[in-house]
């Protein structure tokens, strides 16, 4: 039987949205009117139609049980959680690598007066939550030993803990449960929570918030000729899965976000495929998080014009991000970030 997919497009923003919310020619994006849309992209593996939302009703009816149900997803107001504002988009996660080996800032702040100079000039410059990471998960790397992780991030741990909400950024469900007696406010696993096959009864213990992300391989393979037959369609079908699969053992809250894994097992077609497409993901139900800060497609798409630490492809690619709807947004420049979306907000509103 043929699959179908719902992809909400065409956003306004704004004031402009606001009002065709108000006149019901475009639907708000999780009851925020600032942000709506008026198309859906009806996509099977073989095929793709736009269609605009007042001609839902002339589909055939599985089709259209399916769509409306894809909606009512969609529409769902987003409640808060780990210190995220999801009445508002975007959210910015800010980034803490406490290694000596992160593709971008390895090395910078793994000091205990740096680490805490640079939680609070986040903090300062807006953003929602600090993603702590002891182990550099770039492609190529090797995992690190678990007492080395946690020699690199207890110290600033203990120093956040009732002060600041923090992200912790592992793959080990000891660093989770020492981290979790600590006061972290997120988990985020990038391997999927595939890596420490304790990690799951972890969670479902603690009930702490946590992120799915999509990874293909490990960080030592994961950039080897990646392939996907559809990696729109393979990561839905894989968060799909992946729900299915927490919700049978038992984790029955929806404090959880999805992240496709911009970098993690894709080329610069995949990244490019994903990120246009990212809106695809609200039919789940659950806030989209997407790493762009830095990233290597912002190197392969400018060629001369790289620099090292790629503000310019990270706002450029923020912004997009945002007209799409995604919730949260995992950033290393807070500060430029959110000076490019407040000037962007006004200039669209007026």
């Amino acid at each position: 039987m043929q699959r179908y997919y719902t992809r909400v497009c065409n956003f306004y923003y704004g004031k402009q949205s606001e009002d065709l919310v108000n006149k019901k020619k475009s639907i708000a994006l999780h009851q925020i009117k600032d942000i709506s849309f008026d198309h859906v992209e009806i996509i099977t593996r073989k095929s793709k139609k736009k269609i605009s939302i007042n001609k839902i009703k002339n589909l055939s009816e599985t089709l259209k049980t399916k769509i409306y149900s894809d909606l009512k997803k969609v529409k769902s107001k987003k409640k808060n959680f780990s210190n995220f504002n999801f009445k508002k988009i975007p959210n910015i996660l800010g980034v803490l690598n406490l290694t000596p080996d992160s593709f971008s800032d390895g090395g910078k702040f793994n000091t205990k007066k740096k680490s805490i100079n640079h939680v609070i000039h986040l903090f300062n410059s807006g953003a929602n939550l600090i993603d702590v990471g002891g182990e550099s998960t770039k492609p190529g790397s090797k995992a690190v030993k678990e007492h080395f992780e946690w020699k690199r991030i207890k110290k600033i741990l203990k120093f956040t803990k009732n002060k600041f909400p923090i992200s912790l950024d592992t793959r080990k469900s000891n660093i989770m449960i020492k981290g979790i007696k600590l006061g972290v406010n997120l988990i985020n696993d990038v391997s999927g929570l595939s890596f420490d096959k304790n990690t799951l009864s972890v969670l479902k213990k603690y009930k702490i918030p946590f992120v799915i992300q999509h990874s293909k391989g490990t960080p030592e393979n994961m950039q080897k000729n990646p392939s996907y037959k559809n990696e729109i369609l393979d990561i839905y079908d894989y968060f799909e899965e992946k729900i299915k699969f927490i919700r049978s053992i038992g984790i029955k809250h929806s404090n959880i976000i999805l992240d496709p894994g911009i970098g993690f097992g894709k080329n610069l077609k995949h990244n490019m495929s994903l990120i246009h497409n990212i809106s695809i993901f609200h039919s789940l139900g659950f806030p989209i998080l997407v790493g762009n800060s830095r990233k290597r497609f912002i190197k392969e798409l400018s060629g001369k014009n790289d620099s090292k630490l790629r503000i310019g492809g990270t706002l450029a690619s923020s912004i997009y991000l945002m007209m799409q709807g995604v919730q949260i947004l995992r950033i290393h420049d807070v500060n430029e970030t959110i000076q490019s979306i407040k000037v962007f907000k006004k200039i669209i509103s007026n």
